[in-house]
């Protein structure tokens, strides 16, 4: 793998094989148009310095996220950068405290951007260099430039990923935990037994991201899940889980099935943003609290005790209920986490809503013809209808370890929709 040092042979004018190779494959060093003349990457070169809009290399790269409008925008941002960074090498002693503070928080922001944006037109002129190789028709370097071509093509895709991220708005939410509630839909037990299913498959991806993962609620019978509620915590949860949110469909034949049919049912998941009580303001005159005894299989204190809780917000009439603990008090508290979290999810909808009218991103109107995954285990396939993605692991996605690939592809294509609605 010869990597950069097989570019720097065409960088260095120092040393004599550099001015030959230079010449024997015309590579010119003008700032925008390094194409020799007659090649594709000439002819793409000069067709971008003649428009202005795009960087030369970026013709070559192909198919690319960033449009001339982003482009022009990324440039604006970079010229803002450069001056940033002028400042601050400059005298900053005569600063105050604040302006030295906005002055390096601005500098933080904008770099994320501008520094994925630098490395990618250095990209884009390495891109150029390698396809004049390739053009060359030389074989001695052709196989060495497409490899580096590629490994090239991989790196602007990764850059391209970055300043995506770092150009599309922030939702404060998502450095948030997460409400993670997973409910039996239609199919009688096999529903449950599939809402079991995904409980563990998030258990697991939560275990390998480091998440602390707790349930709050649970209606269970064996293996069989009618409805759980979990608190997941830890940096990012939300931002990784929110596409998750939707009817899940299971399609496999059940072990109660004789005949050997393949059954259809569905479970609903919504996950919703951890509120805190500086999030959200609860009244407690909006409240209704009644008491309750816990119904269950039995135990030394079920239907002994009014230890169950149901929390009614009336302005709302979002009602909560807990009776997973044995103390009043603990089931009270886990009721009113909930509630929280639904009422802030129920405000973060209606921003949302007002801003997207045509959108959500959560879990839409709950309609079980909405699905949004396919389980199936006939042909080992998940496949996500949001964004036409099958992922042929189905094993791997149950026990957390290739979920990952489904959450990138949900999240590269969300950017991309709101990167289009900038652009």
């Amino acid at each position: 793998m010869c990597g950069p040092l097989f570019l720097k042979l065409f960088r260095k004018p120092l040393y004599p094989v550099d001015r030959f190779l230079r010449q024997r494959f015309c590579l010119h060093t003008t700032p925008h148009i390094r194409g020799a003349a007659g090649t594709p990457a000439a002819a793409a070169a000069a067709a971008a310095g003649a428009k202005g809009a795009l960087p030369p290399g970026s013709l070559i790269a192909g198919k690319s996220s960033l449009t001339p409008r982003i482009h022009e925008k990324l440039r604006v941002l970079k010229t803002k950068y450069d001056g940033l960074n002028e400042r601050m090498s400059g005298n900053v002693c005569d600063m105050g405290r604040d302006e030295l503070a906005k002055l390096s928080k601005d500098l933080s922001d904008t770099g994320l951007i501008v520094v994925p944006y630098k490395r990618l037109l250095q990209l884009y002129d390495e891109l150029v260099e390698l396809q004049q190789m390739v053009d060359s028709g030389d074989q001695l370097y052709r196989e060495m430039a497409l490899e580096e071509k590629q490994e090239a093509l991989d790196n602007i895709a990764n850059c391209e990923r970055d300043i995506i991220s770092g150009l599309l708005p922030k939702d404060s939410a998502e450095k948030a935990g997460a409400i993670l509630e997973i409910r039996a839909g239609t199919g009688g037990d096999e529903a449950s037994l599939f809402s079991g299913d995904l409980l563990r498959m998030y258990e697991r991806f939560s275990q390998t991201k480091g998440w602390k993962y707790k349930p709050i609620s649970l209606d269970a019978e064996g293996d069989m899940v009618k409805e759980a509620v979990v608190e997941v915590s830890g940096r990012g949860v939300f931002g990784v889980l929110m596409f998750e949110s939707g009817v899940h469909r299971v399609q496999r034949v059940p072990a109660t099935e004789s005949q050997g049919r393949i059954h259809t049912s569905t479970v609903t998941v919504a996950v919703l943003p951890q509120a805190s009580n500086v999030h959200i303001e609860i009244k407690d005159g909006d409240l209704r609290v009644d008491v309750f005894r816990a119904s269950g299989k039995g135990g030394q204190h079920v239907n002994t005790t009014d230890s169950a809780v149901r929390i009614t917000h009336i302005p709302t009439g979002i009602a909560v209920e807990n009776q997973q603990e044995r103390s009043q008090i603990r089931n009270k508290e886990k009721a009113m986490q909930i509630l929280r979290a639904r009422l802030y999810d129920r405000e973060r909808q209606k921003v949302e809503s007002q801003r997207r009218e045509s959108r959500n991103k959560l879990i839409g109107t709950g309609d079980r013809s909405e699905k949004c995954r396919t389980y199936n285990y006939a042909q080992n396939r998940v496949t996500d209808h949001r964004i036409n993605f099958s992922l042929y692991d189905l094993e791997g996605v149950m026990n957390g370890s290739s979920l990952q690939y489904i959450v990138d592809q949900l999240r590269i294509q969300n950017d991309l929709d709101e990167l289009a609605r900038m652009g």
